[in-house]
């Protein structure tokens, strides 16, 4: 289940100086409104994806580097938002500016092969500080990068692509457009398969603006915009990460009853380890708790949502209950709560969000992280699909945990077999707790259906 421990292992990594890298041609210089759902405060921080590349011999005497580097460029003249810089305008409201000053690039090489970081490849990521290196000044929302990109090239032929993305711009979905194309691009091709569509006004809260939900994902802040959101509640943290295969899952279906066993591999997933993690922070049995599941808003639309949309369309419904009633009721009654929230996503659920978003001004908005856990699917998405030329990667996805947000990424073991890794971050003593009660409920008895 849990990664192997091991002696930690430990490179170099030699870097050049950051530089930006611009649109190719010349791009128009132009404002562009973020969408009422990018807006809002909770997604206003930063995610870092990592990609692992095998050696090809097909690809002898190219450089990752420099093809990536060029490859950006291109990909730049459609994506040229990306080479923008965030501005705040009236009632704090996020705007793209189209400067074309560039996405920050690092060139890197490390004294380390891809087979020295163990099979199968899952996060939490040695020096991984050192793969993605933050430059000073870089990180901030407002007048900085809105995407940084190192290549480390690796002794054995490999090379490591990580990234770090402004959330406000793009969710997991739009942001695998993006990486598909640049991987076009890479790859020769003359235009993208997925031409990019901006049109974010298509998620502005309708006026007058009507929520029409009660929506209690949220929890209401009244702070300047300018306060930090911690979406870390925990003293010194540890990451580490668990496997979902085939006999994981099954173990989990067969501990619900039948009307509930063609529920999701992510359903089951999910309350296992909503439920392991409640019991593993030790709340008090009467406190309330939240799962919160981001859900990917596309298909709810009629008419369909426009292909090639590369903005946030996803919202964040949670299935609340106390800790005494997660702990002493069966899985089953988890997987319910959550496969009815999941289900509770409308059209109208997203417009009302925007609404939401829009009547709270420029107050901080954030889901409310006590007792809260945040659960993102990214094993359909294809960040790992990303192909620069040397295929397709042996690992892609977000490099931690953040905070109370768990990632769950596709994974296959040495057998070849596809299943699932979550990222899952608490205090040491915590993870001791929650490894401990994952281990128990995998050695549960088969429900017989009562």
């Amino acid at each position: 289940m849990a990664a192997p421990s091991s002696i930690p292992l430990k490179f170099t990594v030699r870097r050049c100086e950051p530089e930006l890298v611009t649109p190719a041609k010349p791009t128009p210089y132009e404002q562009k409104l973020l969408s009422d759902i990018d807006d809002q405060a909770s997604l206003r921080f930063q995610i870092r994806v990592i990609n692992f590349y095998q050696y090809e011999p097909s690809m002898e005497g190219k450089d990752p580097v420099e093809v990536i580097r060029e490859a950006l460029a291109q990909t730049l003249v459609c994506y040229y938002p990306f080479a923008g810089r965030l501005r705040e305008g009236a009632n704090g409201k996020l705007i793209v500016d189209c400067t074309g000053e560039g996405v920050m690039f690092i060139k890197a090489d490390a004294d380390v092969t891809l087979e020295q970081f163990g099979e199968p490849l899952r996060p939490p990521f040695p020096c991984s500080d050192e793969l993605l290196y933050i430059v000073p000044g870089s990180e901030g929302m407002l007048n900085c990068p809105l995407l940084l990109i190192q290549v480390t090239r690796l002794k054995c032929g490999g090379f490591i692509f990580a990234l770090r993305l402004n959330h406000v711009m793009s969710d997991a979905i739009g942001l695998a457009q993006f990486l598909f194309a640049l991987g076009e691009m890479a790859r020769g091709v003359a235009t993208h398969s997925i031409s990019p569509v901006w049109e974010r006004h298509l998620l502005d809260a309708q006026h007058p603006a009507g929520i029409t939900f009660t929506h209690r994902e949220y929890d209401e802040v009244d702070a300047p915009v300018t306060t930090p959101i911690t979406i870390l509640p925990f003293d010194d943290p540890v990451q580490r990460s668990f496997s979902f295969g085939f006999a994981e899952v099954s173990i989990l279906r067969s501990l619900v009853p039948p009307h509930l066993r063609r529920c999701t591999t992510f359903e089951f997933i999910t309350a296992c380890l909503w439920r392991c993690r409640t019991l593993a922070i030790n709340l008090d049995p009467d406190e309330e708790v939240r799962m919160i599941c981001a859900v990917n808003a596309r298909s709810k639309f009629n008419p369909s949502f426009p292909s090639g949309y590369y903005g946030n369309v996803f919202v964040i419904p949670a299935a609340i209950t106390t800790v005494k009633s997660l702990r002493e009721k069966p899985l089953g009654y988890a997987v319910e709560l959550i496969k009815q929230t999941k289900a509770s996503v409308t059209e109208e659920y997203v417009k009302s969000v925007a609404a939401l978003m829009v009547a709270q001004g420029k107050r901080i908005h954030f889901p409310n992280v006590i007792g809260t856990y945040i659960i993102s699917d990214l094993t359909k998405v294809g960040i790992e699909d990303t192909d620069f030329g040397w295929g397709k990667a042996v690992f892609g996805g977000p490099m931690i945990a953040v905070g109370v947000i768990s990632f769950l990424m596709p994974t296959k073991n040495k057998k070849g077999e596809v299943g699932s890794v979550a990222s899952i971050c608490l205090p040491a003593p915590a993870m001791e707790r929650f490894a401990k009660e994952l281990e128990n409920m995998l050695k549960q008895q088969p429900s017989e259906g009562k």
